[in-house]
Protein backbone atom coordinates (compact mmCIF):
# COMPACT_ATOMS: atom_id res chain seq x y z
CA UNK A 1 0.00 0.00 0.00
CA UNK A 2 2.85 2.39 0.75
CA UNK A 3 4.04 2.63 -2.91
CA UNK A 4 0.44 3.48 -3.78
CA UNK A 5 0.48 6.24 -1.18
CA UNK A 6 3.62 7.69 -2.74
CA UNK A 7 1.80 7.64 -6.05
CA UNK A 8 -1.20 9.35 -4.50
CA UNK A 9 0.76 12.30 -3.11
CA UNK A 10 3.86 12.32 -5.31
CA UNK A 11 1.77 12.45 -8.45
CA UNK A 12 -0.75 14.96 -7.19
CA UNK A 13 0.22 17.42 -9.95
CA UNK A 14 -1.56 15.07 -12.33
CA UNK A 15 -4.81 15.78 -10.55
CA UNK A 16 -4.75 19.37 -11.75
CA UNK A 17 -4.87 18.09 -15.31
CA UNK A 18 -8.01 16.05 -14.70
CA UNK A 19 -11.29 17.86 -15.34
CA UNK A 20 -12.96 18.27 -11.96
CA UNK A 21 -16.49 17.02 -11.52
CA UNK A 22 -19.02 18.61 -9.24
CA UNK A 23 -19.31 15.39 -7.26
CA UNK A 24 -18.23 11.79 -7.44
CA UNK A 25 -20.42 8.83 -6.56
CA UNK A 26 -19.95 5.20 -5.59
CA UNK A 27 -21.99 2.08 -4.99
CA UNK A 28 -21.28 -0.26 -2.08
CA UNK A 29 -21.86 -3.59 -3.80
CA UNK A 30 -20.49 -5.96 -1.14
CA UNK A 31 -21.35 -6.40 1.68
CA UNK A 32 -24.99 -5.40 1.34
CA UNK A 33 -25.70 -1.74 2.05
CA UNK A 34 -27.89 -0.78 4.98
CA UNK A 35 -29.94 1.58 2.75
CA UNK A 36 -31.34 1.29 -0.76
CA UNK A 37 -28.92 2.78 -3.30
CA UNK A 38 -29.86 4.01 -6.76
CA UNK A 39 -27.73 3.36 -9.85
CA UNK A 40 -25.23 6.04 -8.81
CA UNK A 41 -25.15 5.00 -5.15
CA UNK A 42 -27.30 7.85 -3.85
CA UNK A 43 -28.12 8.93 -1.19
CA UNK A 44 -24.53 9.04 0.14
CA UNK A 45 -23.51 12.51 1.29
CA UNK A 46 -24.07 12.66 5.04
CA UNK A 47 -21.67 11.18 7.59
CA UNK A 48 -21.39 8.61 8.89
CA UNK A 49 -23.52 6.30 6.71
CA UNK A 50 -25.02 8.25 3.82
CA UNK A 51 -28.37 9.78 3.14
CA UNK A 52 -29.04 13.47 2.67
CA UNK A 53 -30.98 16.07 4.61
CA UNK A 54 -33.84 15.65 2.14
CA UNK A 55 -33.55 11.86 1.82
CA UNK A 56 -32.18 9.95 4.84
CA UNK A 57 -32.42 6.72 2.86
CA UNK A 58 -34.71 3.70 2.99
CA UNK A 59 -33.27 0.88 5.16
CA UNK A 60 -32.81 -2.46 3.43
CA UNK A 61 -32.78 -4.46 6.65
CA UNK A 62 -29.75 -6.34 5.30
CA UNK A 63 -27.42 -7.81 7.93
CA UNK A 64 -24.32 -9.70 6.79
CA UNK A 65 -23.22 -12.57 9.03
CA UNK A 66 -19.45 -12.68 9.52
CA UNK A 67 -17.06 -14.95 11.40
CA UNK A 68 -14.70 -12.99 13.62
CA UNK A 69 -11.04 -13.31 12.70
CA UNK A 70 -11.90 -14.03 9.05
CA UNK A 71 -11.66 -12.00 5.86
CA UNK A 72 -14.61 -10.01 4.51
CA UNK A 73 -14.78 -9.13 0.83
CA UNK A 74 -15.54 -5.48 0.06
CA UNK A 75 -16.49 -4.41 -3.46
CA UNK A 76 -17.12 -0.86 -4.69
CA UNK A 77 -18.25 0.57 -8.02
CA UNK A 78 -17.21 4.19 -8.55
CA UNK A 79 -20.15 5.25 -10.70
CA UNK A 80 -18.89 8.81 -11.24
CA UNK A 81 -15.12 9.25 -11.35
CA UNK A 82 -13.15 11.57 -9.12
CA UNK A 83 -9.48 11.49 -8.04
CA UNK A 84 -8.97 10.17 -4.55
CA UNK A 85 -9.03 6.99 -2.47
CA UNK A 86 -11.18 5.05 0.02
CA UNK A 87 -11.18 4.10 3.71
CA UNK A 88 -12.89 1.23 5.58
CA UNK A 89 -13.77 1.29 9.27
CA UNK A 90 -15.68 -0.90 11.71
CA UNK A 91 -17.42 0.11 14.92
CA UNK A 92 -19.97 -1.26 17.37
CA UNK A 93 -22.24 1.73 16.75
CA UNK A 94 -22.64 4.58 14.28
CA UNK A 95 -21.46 7.06 16.92
CA UNK A 96 -18.18 5.17 17.34
CA UNK A 97 -17.19 5.47 13.67
CA UNK A 98 -14.21 7.77 13.02
CA UNK A 99 -14.73 11.30 11.74
CA UNK A 100 -14.01 12.09 8.11
CA UNK A 101 -10.28 12.60 7.43
CA UNK A 102 -8.67 16.01 7.79
CA UNK A 103 -8.13 17.70 4.42
CA UNK A 104 -5.57 20.25 3.31
CA UNK A 105 -6.75 22.85 0.82
CA UNK A 106 -5.34 24.58 -2.24
CA UNK A 107 -6.38 27.68 -4.16
CA UNK A 108 -7.28 27.28 -7.82
CA UNK A 109 -8.75 29.51 -10.52
CA UNK A 110 -12.13 28.04 -9.60
CA UNK A 111 -11.73 28.63 -5.87
CA UNK A 112 -10.51 26.45 -2.98
CA UNK A 113 -10.35 22.71 -3.50
CA UNK A 114 -9.20 19.69 -1.52
CA UNK A 115 -5.51 19.00 -2.07
CA UNK A 116 -4.87 15.97 0.14
CA UNK A 117 -6.34 14.03 3.03
CA UNK A 118 -4.80 12.39 6.08
CA UNK A 119 -4.15 8.65 5.62
CA UNK A 120 -3.44 6.08 8.30
CA UNK A 121 -0.64 4.01 6.74
CA UNK A 122 -0.80 1.84 9.87
CA UNK A 123 -4.56 1.77 10.54
CA UNK A 124 -5.67 2.29 14.12
CA UNK A 125 -9.06 0.98 15.30
CA UNK A 126 -11.78 1.61 14.34
CA UNK A 127 -10.10 1.99 10.89
CA UNK A 128 -9.51 -1.33 9.12
CA UNK A 129 -7.86 -0.06 5.94
CA UNK A 130 -6.98 3.38 4.58
CA UNK A 131 -5.60 4.83 1.36
CA UNK A 132 -7.33 2.10 -0.66
CA UNK A 133 -7.49 2.13 -4.46
CA UNK A 134 -5.68 5.49 -4.98
CA UNK A 135 -6.32 6.80 -8.48
CA UNK A 136 -5.65 10.03 -10.30
CA UNK A 137 -7.14 9.13 -13.66
CA UNK A 138 -10.44 7.70 -14.82
CA UNK A 139 -10.32 3.88 -14.55
CA UNK A 140 -11.20 1.59 -17.41
CA UNK A 141 -14.96 1.10 -17.94
CA UNK A 142 -16.31 -1.66 -15.76
CA UNK A 143 -13.52 -1.37 -13.18
CA UNK A 144 -14.57 -2.41 -9.68
CA UNK A 145 -12.52 -1.70 -6.56
CA UNK A 146 -12.19 -4.85 -4.46
CA UNK A 147 -10.29 -5.96 -1.36
CA UNK A 148 -10.46 -8.32 1.61
CA UNK A 149 -10.33 -6.88 5.12
CA UNK A 150 -9.79 -8.91 8.28
CA UNK A 151 -12.67 -8.64 10.72
CA UNK A 152 -11.55 -8.49 14.37
CA UNK A 153 -12.35 -11.54 16.44
CA UNK A 154 -15.27 -10.16 18.41
CA UNK A 155 -18.93 -10.90 18.95
CA UNK A 156 -21.11 -8.00 17.85
CA UNK A 157 -24.79 -8.47 17.15
CA UNK A 158 -24.95 -5.38 14.93
CA UNK A 159 -21.68 -3.66 14.09
CA UNK A 160 -21.32 -1.05 11.36
CA UNK A 161 -18.85 -1.38 8.50
CA UNK A 162 -18.25 2.04 6.94
CA UNK A 163 -16.76 2.68 3.49
CA UNK A 164 -15.96 6.29 2.57
CA UNK A 165 -14.79 7.89 -0.66
CA UNK A 166 -12.17 10.62 -0.21
CA UNK A 167 -12.28 13.15 -3.06
CA UNK A 168 -9.30 15.32 -4.06
CA UNK A 169 -9.30 18.43 -6.25
CA UNK A 170 -12.90 18.84 -5.16
CA UNK A 171 -14.80 22.00 -4.19
CA UNK A 172 -16.86 20.14 -1.61
CA UNK A 173 -20.60 19.72 -1.23
CA UNK A 174 -22.75 21.28 1.47
CA UNK A 175 -23.83 18.06 3.14
CA UNK A 176 -20.78 15.84 2.67
CA UNK A 177 -17.74 18.07 2.39
CA UNK A 178 -15.16 16.14 0.38
CA UNK A 179 -16.29 12.70 1.53
CA UNK A 180 -19.11 10.34 0.55
CA UNK A 181 -20.30 7.55 2.81
CA UNK A 182 -21.86 4.08 2.76
CA UNK A 183 -22.34 1.50 5.52
CA UNK A 184 -23.26 -2.13 5.99
CA UNK A 185 -24.62 -3.82 9.10
CA UNK A 186 -22.65 -6.87 10.24
CA UNK A 187 -23.53 -9.61 12.72
CA UNK A 188 -20.14 -10.84 13.91
CA UNK A 189 -19.59 -14.04 15.88
CA UNK A 190 -16.20 -14.54 17.52
CA UNK A 191 -14.19 -17.66 16.72
CA UNK A 192 -13.82 -19.44 20.09
CA UNK A 193 -10.51 -20.92 18.94
CA UNK A 194 -8.95 -17.44 18.68
CA UNK A 195 -8.31 -14.74 21.28
CA UNK A 196 -10.85 -11.95 21.42
CA UNK A 197 -9.60 -8.71 19.86
CA UNK A 198 -9.91 -6.20 22.69
CA UNK A 199 -9.02 -3.25 20.43
CA UNK A 200 -12.63 -3.19 19.26
CA UNK A 201 -15.00 -2.51 22.16
CA UNK A 202 -18.29 -4.34 21.77
CA UNK A 203 -21.66 -3.04 22.90
CA UNK A 204 -22.61 -3.69 26.50
CA UNK A 205 -26.08 -5.29 26.62
CA UNK A 206 -28.63 -3.00 28.14
CA UNK A 207 -29.71 -3.97 31.63
CA UNK A 208 -33.50 -4.21 31.74
CA UNK A 209 -34.78 -3.41 35.24
CA UNK A 210 -36.90 -6.09 36.86
CA UNK A 211 -40.59 -5.25 37.00
CA UNK A 212 -41.66 -3.72 40.27
CA UNK A 213 -44.26 -5.59 42.27
CA UNK A 214 -47.04 -3.59 43.81
CA UNK A 215 -46.68 -3.12 47.56
CA UNK A 216 -49.47 -4.38 49.72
Amino acid sequence: MRPSMRLLFGSFAAVLLVPALAAAHFLLMEPASWIVEDMRGDPQKLAPCGGTLADPGKPTGAITKVQGGQKLHVRVNETIFHPGHYRIALAASRNALPPDPVYTMMETEKGPRSASAAIQNQPVPPVLADGLWPHMERPEPGTLWETDVEIPNITCERCTLQVIQVMLNHPGVREGGFTYHHCADLAITADPAKPVDTRWPTPVPAVVPAPQTASR
